[in-house]
């Protein structure tokens, strides 16, 4: 009787094991990847599109420092303290709901739709054709670029881009990489654009991606790692047996306390 309870003790845990067994050409990245090098053309940050609700710092110099500064006035960001602790007011530019940001006496610049290029262009003409600059220098960067990541990884987080420039495979190593039950080659991306949002999924087992227009992540952009089939079968086998095992164990005890005796 001891052996039999035994036996099916080791019977339940194989079954157990058995249904978490990893497909280990499934969990690694890249795994067609050949010797050599890749040349890909990838979108530069400076090519994306503007849209509401962007903040955005805009620094103008010039060889007059003095005169510079009246345009910069809104492009610092404040610490301020409350019940709930310290908030940050993030300083610039906010993208109101007509797509329109406005700077000191140059007024209001049309800005969705545009990318950061363009609008720099725009600010530069206006400041040399009104006269208010020698040789202006404008530099726009992007200070609400988050990237939200969820899902199988080992961090679910949101992420803020400093330099305006991140990868998929950097988010996800910030993240705590992708866990041995994620689907790599059905990466779920959720990128808004143009008041849409549009849904890809990424297979990060092809060499493929690394030549993709997805290799860079743009502001806002969603990243879902969907959970396979190995981590459902095993809680529904962890789930369904758990109370077997479990009295299994039980009686098992019993049995070798009887024994004892």
């Amino acid at each position: 009787m001891y052996k039999n309870y035994i036996n099916f003790l080791l019977f339940s845990l194989i079954i157990i094991y058995s249904t978490s067994c990893i497909n280990s050409r499934k969990s690694t990245y890249f795994n067609d990847l050949p010797n050599g090098s890749i040349t890909a053309s990838f979108k530069d940050t400076s090519s994306i599109i503007l849209q509401k609700n962007d903040i955005l710092s805009i620094f103008i110099t010039s060889l007059n420092s003095d005169a510079s500064a009246i345009f910069n006035t809104t492009n610092t960001s404040t610490l301020n303290y409350n019940s709930t602790g310290f908030n940050q007011t993030i300083g610039g530019y906010l993208v109101n709901s007509d797509g329109l940001i406005q700077l000191p006496i140059l007024g209001n610049f049309k800005v969705e739709g545009l990318t950061k290029k363009e609008l720099k262009d725009q600010i530069t003409a206006t400041l040399i054709e009104k006269k208010l600059l020698t040789d202006p220098i404008v530099t726009i960067r992007q200070l609400n670029f988050d990237i939200t990541i969820i899902g199988e990884v080992a961090k679910p987080t949101v992420i803020t881009v400093g330099n305006e420039k991140m990868s998929l495979i950097k988010a996800l190593g910030l993240a705590g990489d992708i866990t041995v039950y994620g689907k790599k080659d059905n990466v779920l991306l959720i990128r808004e654009s143009s008041g849409k949002r549009n849904v890809t999924r990424i297979d990060l087992n092809s060499s493929n991606f690394l030549t993709s227009p997805y290799y860079f992540l743009q502001p806002n952009d969603i990243i879902y790692v969907e959970a396979n089939k190995n981590k459902m079968a095993t809680a529904s086998a962890i789930k369904q047996n758990a109370p077997i095992i479990l009295s299994a164990i039980s009686v098992l005890l019993l049995t070798l306390q009887v024994i004892k005796k």
